[in-house]
């Protein structure tokens, strides 16, 4: 006869647990799960990648409801279990529901600390820790501006950086001199601070904050010396507490968490708990590896086998802040007994640092190259002796030389049993298996299938590495691909031996760098026509057949196999002539559809492929030119009406919209390159999702840069203020020129200005008026 098991508590240690304990004892049980959020079981790391627009929801749903109804759980969504009554042993929730145990399993997790000051129960002051946290954040974002994140930890760093994402102004307010003081030494969260800054965080700190100030919702935040700081949203992020309240009320020991012993049992044998919210061994654990460790042991006692203990665990930490690479494990800080090596390159944007006792690796802390984090974490926790590595211990396992056995990697020489991902339990076997029985080709396959190097990231290094000696040549590394399967190069690479050995054709480029097809592909060729234009203008002719489709007839190929054609109205201005002109090219052949574009201009859709030449020549005649719609170049430049007609209207946008089009149309882009011009704040244009957007404002106009809607919206950056048209024009003149010879092809403006940082655009085109000029 089955037991029954309840569950309080459906969040990732606990759901882990039965996942471990249907592999072991699928018949055992009678499970009933508890969960006070109204979702199956999600990834909680992941929360950040959603706020930050990276993922949707459903990309971080671990289990389903189809899961728990598969292995035959019953699952009480949206329920608090609010008493345990241990005499009758059976769970209370806050809506009467009642479930009866033989078992019982605690996994409340944690709560966030909420500072006990003034202000912090107003509307617009909310913590990162559920689903529910997050979409209030997002809320807020679509109409507010400034966010001020109080915490410089781990969490108030991804939650800093997410709202960024969002297009609000973020400060961090953070009460220690460094960041992430628990992760981190000084002179990699020194780097760490300034990586941050560059991509447009504000930090203020030390500080304390005094108060959040209001009328009905938050609208600042009062520091201990009197600074205040706007604010329409305050994100706290101070900390966590394991959440025992239900377990102490119930007469559970307990201390800083649920106390429990090596087999995860409370002071109540019956009562099981694992998880943020327990104590063990003095320890509390708030990294997701220690947590399914703790899962294992405890699924293995459930399941009545009892001969695993759970003894601790090493963590590391990987910064999930997209750009910036950083691990941390162990205990880095060391006292008189350790001793530290490191290397560091400020300039370069690298740091490493281990601590050392009796030549064993006791912690480590890497900013910049992080790619041996795995590696050393798993000498860390094997206790290895690296006396005869130290040498080249520092510049990783491919510098080892006879020390390392060769180029082996640590990859390579780990037998199959050895686990690769911790938070996961995954060995180096279960990838291999994966990789070569379901022809997986990229990490986020793996990650897919095995959900190895899925949560914490801490173990990406060693799964690619698995991932490139299983494949062998097959296999293509992340950040370093090369511009297509014709060529080992990058895109930068390429660029640069363009230039400096001023090759000038398609065939030049092919020969030096020795392509492997001698034809190219449909991916390198349209990169290398792009990049040869931009590099010789004046020497290089542009060659149709090495361009999409589109780009050669000049319009766009519908899905029944027609085209669309798109003449530029510039600014939106257009007269009855030009009207009378199109209407007369409508008729004459026979265009199904004509339809007014989201930019204010007009689409001939349903146009046969042999009509092209005609309608063109036409529409030419007619005074009309291409609106590059159909191609990587400047397309439209959407503007409102601005002073002459809105009563709102600060300046004339149409005209500096108009003048903006007539400069720039006709340029061949790395991706599509939109703009937009708003008369005024109000901004109606939609300037500030544009790659390149203007408003204007009482005192001239604000040049806005690198957003985009579609699918994943990103708003724009400010790059600076201007006060007349000339200036705006040579703004948008030399960022569009600057785009155009730095960004990859195919990189839209908002991935290229992640990549290189806000204040690198500023430093090219605001602080060197003598660079901007010559563009």
């Amino acid at each position: 006869m089955r037991k029954k098991l309840v569950l309080v508590g459906n969040g990732m240690a606990g759901v882990r647990t039965l996942e471990e304990l249907l592999k072991l004892a699928p018949e055992a049980y009678d499970i009933t799960v508890f969960g006070a959020e109204p979702h199956g079981n999600y990834n909680r790391i992941l929360l950040s990648p959603v706020l930050a627009g990276e993922k949707r929801l459903d990309e971080i749903m671990l289990n389903d409801e189809a899961w728990y109804t598969a292995n035959g759980i019953t699952l009480y969504k949206g329920k608090t279990v609010t008493e345990i009554d241990r005499a009758r042993r059976r769970v209370i929730a806050d809506d009467g529901t009642t479930a009866s145990y033989d078992r019982l399993l605690l996994a409340t997790g944690s709560l966030p600390i909420v500072l006990p000051i003034p202000g912090h129960d107003l509307p617009g002051v909310v913590t990162f820790r559920e689903i529910r946290d997050v979409d209030r954040m997002l809320e807020v974002a679509l109409t507010h501006r400034h966010a001020v994140v109080i915490g410089g930890g781990l969490l108030g760093l991804e939650a800093a950086n997410g709202l960024m994402k969002q297009g609000m102004e973020v400060t961090v307010v953070h009460l220690m001199e460094t960041l992430m003081e628990r992760q981190l030494d000084v002179p990699a969260a020194n780097m760490l601070r300034r990586s941050l800054e560059e991509k447009g965080l504000r930090f203020v700190m030390p500080a304390q904050t005094e108060a959040i100030l209001g009328n009905g919702r938050v609208s600042a935040v009062r520091l201990a010396d009197g600074t205040e700081i706007d604010a329409d949203l305050v994100v706290m992020a101070v900390g966590i507490r394991p959440n025992i309240h239900l377990a102490r009320s119930t007469g559970i020991y307990c201390e800083r968490g649920i106390v429990v012993n090596d087999t995860l049992q409370t002071y109540d044998p019956r009562i099981y708990a694992l998880g943020e919210c327990v104590q063990h061994r003095n320890t509390t654990y708030g990294l997701v590896a220690p947590l399914f460790e703790q899962g294992k042991v405890c699924a293995n006692h459930l399941a009545g086998l009892g001969y695993w203990r759970y003894e601790g665990s090493k963590t590391s930490t990987k910064l999930k802040v997209t750009g910036i690479d950083l691990f941390s494990a162990g205990d880095f800080i060391g006292d008189d007994s350790t001793e530290e090596i490191y290397f560091k390159d400020i300039a370069g944007g690298v740091y490493k640092k281990l601590a050392l006792r009796d030549d064993r690796i006791t912690g480590a802390v890497l900013y910049g190259d992080t790619a041996d984090g795995s590696w050393y974490f798993q000498l860390m926790r094997e206790g290895a002796d690296i006396s005869d590595l130290r040498e080249h211990l520092l510049f990783g396992q491919r510098h080892l030389g006879d020390a390392g056995h060769g180029d082996i990697n640590h990859a390579v020489v780990m037998t199959d049993d050895q686990e690769v991902c911790g938070c996961n339990g995954v060995c180096k076997g279960d990838i291999i298996k994966a990789i070569t029985s379901k022809g997986l080709f990229t990490l986020e396959e793996v990650r897919a299938h095995t959900k190895a190097s899925s949560s914490c990231g801490s173990c990406t290094g060693l799964v690619e590495q698995i991932l490139a000696h299983t494949l062998g040549g097959e296999y293509s590394a992340p950040g370093v691909k090369p511009l297509c399967k014709c060529t080992d190069f990058t895109h930068d690479q390429v660029r640069k031996a363009i230039r400096e050995h001023q090759l000038q054709s398609l065939a030049a480029v092919m020969h030096f760098l020795e392509w492997k097809s001698p034809d190219g592909c449909p991916a390198c060729r349209p990169a290398l026509n792009f990049y040869l234009l931009v590099a010789w203008p004046g020497e290089y002719h542009d060659e149709g057949q090495s361009r999409y489709i589109n780009e050669r007839v000049h319009a766009n190929i519908q899905k029944d196999g027609s085209y669309s054609v798109v003449p530029r109205v510039f600014g939106g201005i257009t007269n009855p002539a030009q009207l009378r002109a199109l209407a007369d090219v409508a008729e004459r052949f026979q265009v199904p559809e004509v339809k007014f574009t989201g930019g204010s201009r007009i689409d001939l859709l349903g146009v046969k492929k042999e009509q092209l030449p005609a309608i063109w020549a036409d529409l030419a005649a007619a005074g009309f030119v291409s609106g590059h719609a159909y191609g990587k170049a400047v397309r439209t430049v959407k503007c409102c009406v601005g002073s002459d007609w809105c009563r709102f209207g600060t300046q004339d946008s149409t005209t500096m919209a108009i003048a903006i089009e007539k400069m720039t149309w006709g340029s061949w882009t790395p991706h599509k390159f939109k703009m937009g011009v708003s008369g005024c704040p109000r901004n109606c244009a939609e300037a500030t999702i544009k790659d390149l957007g203007v408003v204007a404002v009482e005192s001239g106009w604000e040049i806005h840069v690198g957003g985009n809607g579609g699918v994943k919206v990103r708003a724009t950056d400010l790059l600076c203020h201007v006060t007349t048209m000339d200036e705006v024009l040579e703004y948008t003149g030399a960022f569009l020129q600057l785009y155009r010879e730095e960004a990859r092809y195919l990189e839209r403006t908002a991935p290229w200005l992640e990549r290189v940082g806000i204040s690198y655009l500023k430093e090219r085109l605001v602080a060197d008026a003598a660079g901007r000029r010559a563009y």
